[in-house]
Order: structure tokens, then C-alpha cells, then sequence
């Protein structure tokens, strides 16, 4: 059964969008594995601050089943998408990792490519999984973090309760 990284964030409504990603995660896939939540600055265009953090989860269905569930998760909270790549989200809950996949046709990018770009994917994945390794670079999240010292100015941990918050990591 493969292991799943996702990310999730948001920037509207942030608390109760984050909160209601991580209780449809529990709700459709059980036991999460948590990071902490970030506050980080908008990233490719001017807006509100996003929450952000890293699930872990196991499943057995497919990568595309598990990435309808999230669209679908998303949808159900009210996104939009568009064709902008940045912008403001009500929630977006991404794929990072999906087992040992690698696959970077249109429909599908995992390993995720943000995972070594953005601070706020990597940091927290090196926090809940630390000697995980990154499916194509072969290198633990730690290691990479470490090497790549990607800028979390703007980024900062807060304190939010989360639904099933006893099993966080």
C-alpha cells in the first residue's frame, strides 16, 4: 500500500478550510500523520497569508483515484480552478508523493516539483518524514532540506487545533 504526501492550504477562511481538509482526509483515508501548521506569506502574487501544512496518509486505491477524492475534498469547499496558477484558494490540497511514483506528463506531476522549490511543501514533509526519500532525487527530506536551505522568511509555525488532533506526529 503506497504511502501519500499531500499538501494543504489556504488563504480564505484559512482555519476552518484547513480544518475541514484534514477531517475529509480522516473521514476518506483513517489515520493522517500530520506536520505542523505554517503561516506563510502568498507566493506568485499579492494576497492574504496561506496556512499550510503536510499529511501522510496510506491507501490503496490509485494515484488518480486519490487525486479525484481531493479535487473532489476541494470542490466541496468551494475552489474554483482556473488557469492562474497562483491566486487565492479557499483550499488546494495537492499530491506531493504517491509511493515511489515518478510521473511528469500534464495530468499528474509527483514527486511534486514545489517539494524542492518551496519552503513551505519541504519543510514541513522533512518534519512529518524526515528519512523518507524523494522518489526521483533519491535523497531524505532532511537531507534535502538541509542541502537546499530554501528561505522560510515569511513562514512561521502557529498553533491551530485540528480535528483528531491526538493522533498528530
Amino acid at each position: 500500500m503506497p504511502r501519500v504526501y499531500v499538501s494543504i492550504g489556504s488563504n480564505q477562511e484559512r482555519e476552518r478550510n484547513v480544518r475541514t481538509a484534514v477531517a475529509a482526509l480522516r473521514e476518506r483515508f483513517g489515520n493522517l500523520v500530520l506536520s505542523s501548521v505554517y503561516e506563510t506569506d502568498a507566493v506568485g502574487f499579492a494576497g492574504d497569508p496561506f496556512l499550510n501544512l503536510v499529511a501522510g496518509f496510506d491507501t490503496e486505491l490509485g494515484l488518480e483515484q486519490v487525486m479525484d477524492v481531493l479535487h473532489a475534498i476541494e470542490v466541496r469547499a468551494g475552489r474554483v480552478r482556473t488557469e492562474k496558477r497562483y491566486g487565492p484558494r479557499t483550499m488546494d490540497i495537492d499530491v506531493l508523493t504517491y509511493g515511489d511514483t515518478i510521473s511528469d506528463d500534464d495530468a499528474v506531476d509527483v514527486p511534486r516539483s514545489e517539494i524542492t522549490q518551496q519552503a513551505y511543501v519541504l519543510h514541513p514533509l522533512a518534519e512529518i518524514a524526515p528519512k523518507a526519500q524523494h522518489p526521483a532525487l533519491g535523497e531524505s527530506y532532511a537531507d534535502l532540506q538541509a542541502r537546499l536551505k530554501l528561505s522560510i522568511e515569511g513562514m512561521h509555525r502557529v498553533e491551530l487545533a485540528l480535528p483528531g488532533d491526538g493522533q498528530r506526529a
